[in-house]
């Protein structure tokens, strides 16, 4: 049905290799002021204006595991170690490193809404942190001791997802700082978490057919079929269209949907392992952590 639906609709979806600046392992990639960036856990970041052609930048080398953009700055955290774990760019291009917040050690994932940015992670006691400048950092209130891996931002509210605990795998807080505990849809391992289309939608790596989740308030979830077993590493949200991709998997590492509760698999042209997808330009664009010269991919919709 929904192939079909797209179809009519004059849709189609091809995944097309392109070739990555290095063969390192890219974790994390976003779209911002007209480009893309994305960074590594080999201490690297590339960009590249179309997706197509990358280039690769000089950063501080520490394991980067996530990037994002907002107003005026892109700013990534690094996956472990304490203290100067940040930096931020105005273009992409040339990076500072910055000191986080005293406490918060493997920042796994970072958003920007408006003024605020938010980073969460594995904290032994202050899994989160905060920004308004990308450069002074402050500890969110002190929740839960759990590694948490994905964050979004909709409808005024930022939703987290855990990969650890017992049915308290998300949590929730409307302004970054002070969060509620929400019990998750199962107690997979939850990577990661995007909001569209009135929508959050989060994937797991671990499950028996429920590795999707979505809830209209980020407050009460509900399993859905996933159409592989595979691990489901990262999820985004473009142009009226999830796109989730897999490290995992022999030919489909890649799903889609228009609600996020009826899925596809999309065919992907290499089995490598795929950490994060972003939509930026009319483009989904993905990149991974393996594969020789092919570490990413785009697809225009």
């Amino acid at each position: 049905m929904l192939w079909r639906r797209l179809y009519k609709q004059g849709k189609s979806f091809t995944w097309t290799l392109r070739q990555s600046a290095a063969d390192h392992t890219w974790n994390s990639v976003c779209w911002g002021n007209g480009l893309y960036v994305a960074v590594s856990l080999s201490g690297t970041v590339m960009t590249s204006p179309d997706g197509e052609t990358w280039t690769l930048r000089n950063a501080p080398e520490f394991p980067w595991a996530s990037v994002c953009y907002g107003n005026g700055l892109y700013a990534a955290v690094a996956a472990n170690g304490y203290g100067n774990r940040v930096m931020t760019s105005l273009d992409g291009v040339t990076w500072t490193q910055r000191t986080g917040a005293s406490g918060f050690t493997d920042g796994w994932s970072i958003i920007r809404e408006g003024t605020l940015f938010v980073s969460v992670g594995k904290g032994v006691s202050y899994p989160i942190m905060t920004s308004t400048n990308g450069a002074s950092w402050t500890l969110g209130t002190i929740l839960s001791n759990q590694t948490w891996r994905g964050i979004t931002y909709g409808n005024g509210i930022y939703v987290a997802v855990a990969e650890n605990g017992t049915g308290n795998k998300v949590m929730t807080s409307p302004d970054g700082n002070a969060w509620t505990l929400r019990q998750s849809a199962a107690d997979n391992q939850w990577i990661s978490v995007c909001w569209g289309n009135g929508l959050y939608v989060a994937t797991s790596r671990t499950g028996i057919g429920d590795r999707i989740m979505t809830s209209p308030n980020g407050e009460t979830w509900t399993s859905r079929v996933s159409p592989a077993n595979i691990e489901w590493i990262g999820i985004c949200y473009g142009n009226g269209l999830y796109v989730a991709v897999s490290a995992t998997g022999a030919g489909n590492r890649s799903m889609i949907s228009t609600n996020g509760i009826d899925w596809n698999i999309l065919p992907t042209p290499a089995d490598n392992y795929w950490t994060s997808v972003c939509y930026g330009n009319g483009k989904f664009v993905a990149v991974a952590s393996s594969g020789i010269g092919n570490r990413v991919m785009t697809m225009d919709y």
